[in-house]
């Protein structure tokens, strides 16, 4: 194993196998907006970071499941070793199982979701599933979404910049309203590649702004450092 994520109070592991703590994670668990959340359901939890991030940030009961066995057991691994463990339950099972079965409605929601629909699949198994949509389709996701949440809940997610617009149609399909939203753009000088969105039941005048990495190559910008400083050592 080796270390690759490093919180103030501990540090996220990872193996070879298994998907790597990166930036989309890290900025969708530290740009969330959990005030007033008492149950969270993480949505393809992987290494757990986002889980115990939202866990850092709150006093609210966490769920976290991923379909994948490694990397629920590797979340699990985790997830005992962080402090807010006593938070946290993890389920290794798919999120249309879990929301078919659920009576529970949550107050946030989130998910780092699978996006590449048509690109060249990667050889290795564990990573096909963790970023491509056949294992949860965007068809899937948000409507188990739409019937799990809570009335003043929050669902929040990360994507390529290409695919809002697919998103947000299907959100509102399913009546969740776009109310804030973070265009991501790596460097000044490079287009945006991803994006920060957060839907609502109640559809509201929505927020947006642009965040941006770096300066330059590892040189992080304030606004970047302000968001994930509680989390970096």
């Amino acid at each position: 194993m080796s270390k690759n994520f490093r919180f103030k109070q501990f540090t996220i592991w990872h193996d070879k196998t298994a998907m790597k703590v990166g930036t989309d994670g890290v900025l969708l668990g530290a740009w969330v907006n959990c005030n007033n959340s008492k149950n969270i359901l993480d949505i393809g939890t992987g290494t757990g970071l986002i889980a115990i991030m939202l866990a850092q940030k709150t006093n609210s009961k966490i769920t976290a499941i991923d379909l994948d066995t490694d990397a629920y057991l590797q979340a699990k691994e985790n997830i005992e070793l962080c402090e807010w463990k006593n938070r946290i339950s993890s389920e290794n099972i798919s999120f249309q199982e879990f929301y078919q079965n659920q009576k529970s409605k949550f107050d946030l929601i989130v998910c780092n979701p699978p996006f590449f629909e048509n690109s060249l699949k990667p050889q290795n198994k564990k990573r096909e599933i963790a970023r491509h949509t056949n294992s949860l389709p965007f068809e899937n996701l948000i409507e188990g979404v739409s019937k799990i949440i809570s009335d003043k809940g929050f669902f929040s997610v990360i994507l390529p910049v290409e695919l809002e617009q697919k998103f947000n149609n299907l959100c509102e399909q399913n009546l969740l309203f776009c109310v804030r939203e973070t265009i991501v753009k790596p460097n000044y000088d490079k287009k945006a590649k991803r994006i920060l969105l957060e839907f609502s039941k109640t559809k509201t005048e929505k927020i947006a702004n642009i965040l941006t990495i770096e300066k330059e190559r590892h040189n992080y910008t304030n606004e970047y450092k302000k968001i994930t400083n509680s989390f970096y050592l």
